[in-house]
């Protein structure tokens, strides 16, 4: 028979925003089971842009994304979360007295008060270099956990936006060398990481796309098609990191019946979707004058918990009290 976890909440996403929203929950003594599809917390800063500097938390100039996701989770865990990682929630049910029984892809069923969805973008998955896949692991990847592993490497990184030029940026000063390729003559990127990365000192490549990628077992050089050369022009590299940006879909999401508008799905300003004690904070979320910002997020996800508290409890105060009151 299938397992059974019993909690009075469930948030699905654990990213920053759920992370902070298992703190919220723990604080007003709730229980709380965060599930999410990735094998490690952290949602989009974890798998993508670990060792990027995040400057737009209050209070902390600046902190490396592996840093802020291991200090919301110290902060989750002093309440004592159940995280249930690598696997999806899939199905949505309710019981006669009205709490939610969410099955996730293994078969748990989870029994809980009230549901938070903070999924970010959903499941997210790399948009694939043209040509080289093959290669996938053996010097050719999309995700970038550990800069460490490129160290005295030749490595090449394909791609225009923040990513392709942040990991541009990280690897610099690590690597043997490093070239940026983008396919057009201008960076989607922002401004000021684009010159950084200008003055940096690595080699840039605009108006070339990879045409392929070469080696006996190991990759060892990239074929590139540049605008207004007859030959392909070889790159020596042993390692290839693709940024070519992501497809992201929120999956059995889609079925439960919540109000989307623009795969985004919609909340009123207590974070309720159109579901009953099904809630939504962060990037997954839209409402007029919407601004995806983490920032944002933590607001909304306390939001979220405190109105869903009352919902379960009509007893309880909305505000849930300093956390000063409790030192």
């Amino acid at each position: 028979m299938a397992e059974t976890v019993t909690t009075d909440i469930l948030i699905v996403g654990a990213g920053p925003t759920g992370l902070y929203g298992a703190y919220c929950a723990g604080f007003r003594g709730l229980g709380t089971v965060l599930v999410d599809a990735l094998p490690q917390v952290g949602g989009q800063i974890t798998a993508l842009y670990p060792e990027k500097e995040i400057r737009d938390i209050a209070g902390i100039p600046a902190s490396r994304g592996r840093e802020v996701v291991a200090t919301l989770k110290t902060q989750a865990d002093s309440y004592g979360p159940v995280y249930l990682l690598g696997r999806q929630a899939v199905g949505l049910d309710r019981s006669a007295d009205g709490r939610l029984r969410v099955t996730l892809s293994d078969a748990t069923v989870i029994d809980a008060g009230a549901v938070v969805l903070t999924a970010g973008i959903g499941t997210f998955t790399p948009r694939t270099l043209p040509a080289g896949e093959e290669f996938l692991d053996r010097g050719l990847s999309y995700f970038v956990p550990d800069p460490t592993v490129y160290a005295d490497r030749d490595v090449l990184v394909v791609g225009g936006g923040d990513s392709a030029v942040d990991w541009t940026l990280a690897l610099h000063p690590i690597a043997r060398s490093v070239t940026l390729v983008h396919r057009r003559s201008t960076f989607r990127a922002h401004a000021a990481s684009v010159r950084e990365v200008h003055e940096c000192g690595a080699t840039i490549v605009t108006g070339a796309q990879v045409a392929a990628l070469l080696g006996n077992g190991r990759l060892r050089e990239a074929h590139l098609r540049v605008d207004g050369e007859e030959q392909a022009r070889v790159v020596k590299v042993d390692a290839v990191v693709a940024a070519l940006g992501f497809i992201s879909n929120l999956g059995p999401l889609l079925e439960w019946g919540i109000e989307l508008d623009r795969r985004a799905i919609v909340v009123d300003t207590r974070m309720r979707t159109t579901l009953d004690r099904v809630y939504a904070a962060g990037d997954v979320t839209t409402y007029p004058g919407k601004i995806k910002l983490m920032s944002v997020g933590f607001g909304e996800v306390a939001t979220a918990i405190n109105n869903a508290a009352v919902a379960m409890d009509p007893g309880l105060s909305l505000f849930p009290g300093h956390s000063t009151d409790s030192a």
